[in-house]
């Protein structure tokens, strides 16, 4: 087992300990982070999404902020600002929880579309700019959102340009009966999360993300991706195909899942695995498309069929 894989297997055993049975969707949520995106999960509540996001930064020992956002929740809450000192007469300036290395910002729709946007330099550049001075953030910084897409009542829908910006949208789904009641007998006594030690540090996920831009991508596979995109913009039932973005997010995700199995080159089925968690979100269907009873998921399952592997996806 390569190094790589050895960090990444450790790392999804600690977690495992406290989300049972979601092992893909924690794989997939890494490979984001390392391949310099950010997730969005979408879930209803209960489904264990903040307790997700804190297990993987105590598993990583990395600084871990959350902000519960809310319609009266504005920019300087998540930035920070200046104040003014009255003993030293000068302006000292206070960060805000966006100083961090995983952030995660509930339920993001509550909040106005202008705190919202707050968060679009820092998951774009790693730096915030506030009062005229740029600050920089962690190299590392990570961008867990959640929402729920059921209650709709006194939400923000976010913007196509601002979901373009999260590499892959994830849900974590209900557990089966089974790893239901391991779950109820987990939390018998108390929460898991609570017993939960680092067993990876931030300097080893720093050079873990270092590792994925050295995972070979064939033209081939470059081609696959490409069409497959190119594809979306040229559908019947899509309004609005995939951005470029998409393109960049697919091959970068597409190394990090072949660096965490310990393979130096990605696969079609790398590919093939993510399509929906990364292109889906970024695509706006036609009226009649939604009128017909089609959504993104079922639109890419159909665009599945029409691009040929350059090999058999193993």
């Amino acid at each position: 087992m390569t190094p790589e894989a050895e960090i990444f297997e450790r790392i999804l055993s600690n977690v495992s300990k406290v989300i049972v049975g979601k092992d893909d969707v924690v794989k997939k949520i890494i490979c984001c982070w390392i391949s310099g995106g950010h997730v969005l999960l979408e879930d209803v509540p209960g489904t264990g999404k903040t307790v997700l996001a804190r297990a993987i930064a105590k598993s990583t020992n990395c600084e871990f902020n959350r902000v519960q956002f809310t319609p009266d929740l504005l920019p300087s809450d998540i930035l920070g600002s200046s104040i003014f000192n009255q003993k030293d007469r000068v302006f000292e300036f206070h960060k805000g929880p966006i100083f961090t290395t995983i952030f995660l910002g509930d339920e993001i729709n509550r909040a106005t579309p202008r705190t919202q946007s707050a968060l679009l330099e820092a998951m774009a550049e790693r730096q915030v700019t506030i009062d005229g001075e740029t600050r920089k953030i962690d190299r590392n910084f990570f961008a867990l959102a959640t929402q729920n897409p059921v209650d709709q009542l006194g939400t923000f829908q976010l913007p196509e340009a601002q979901l373009d910006r999260f590499y892959m949208k994830l849900s974590i789904g209900y557990p089966t009966p089974e790893q239901e009641i391991q779950i109820a007998k987990n939390q018998n006594k108390q929460h898991p999360i609570h017993a939960l030690s680092p067993v990876e540090s931030k300097e080893r996920i720093a050079w873990l993300a270092d590792q994925v831009s050295n995972v070979r991508i064939d033209d081939d596979v470059y081609q696959y991706i490409m069409e497959f995109v190119h594809l979306t913009r040229n559908c019947e039932h899509v309004k609005i195909g995939a951005s470029p973005r998409t393109t960049l997010a697919l091959a970068k995700v597409c190394q990090a899942m072949a660096c965490v199995e310990g393979m130096d080159y990605v696969l079609p089925n790398h590919v093939f695995s993510v399509l929906d968690e990364v292109v889906g979100h970024r695509l706006i269907l036609t009226p009649e498309a939604r009128l017909a009873g089609w959504n993104s998921h079922e639109v890419i399952e159909f665009l599945k069929t029409l691009v040929e592997a350059p090999i058999q996806a193993a």
